[in-house]
């Protein structure tokens, strides 16, 4: 059974950063799709953050583009989600995405 587990979330002041991880456990050889990383706050829908491809190639959303670098460790079945110069609009539960599988979230306040 596939599960990602996320951490790394917490509250912090606009301008700080924060390192998310996602770990996935168990295999689906049917699956090699890319990871993502999504977000989704509070009286909002979710919205795409980021991917990387298994080839290494990333993909951002507009608004996180220079602030967040998405990285993979394969060989520790990690995905990482550097989150540089915090806002707060950038408030929200994040969560990471591999095939159809999703994790349960990591919350991300900015707060003054």
């Amino acid at each position: 059974q596939v599960q990602l587990v996320e951490s790394g979330g917490g509250l912090v002041r606009p301008g700080d950063s924060l390192r998310l991880s996602c770990v996935v456990s168990g295999e689906d050889p049917i699956c090699t799709g890319q990871m993502g990383w999504y977000r989704q706050a509070r009286g909002k829908e979710r919205e795409f953050v980021a991917v990387i491809t298994n080839g290494g190639q990333t993909y951002y959303t507009e608004s996180v583009k220079g602030r967040f670098n998405i990285s993979r460790d394969k060989g520790k079945n990690t995905t990482y989600l550097q989150m540089n110069s915090l806002k707060t609009e950038d408030t929200a539960t994040y969560t990471c995405n591999w095939c159809q599988y999703w994790g349960q979230g990591t919350q991300v306040t900015v707060s003054t």
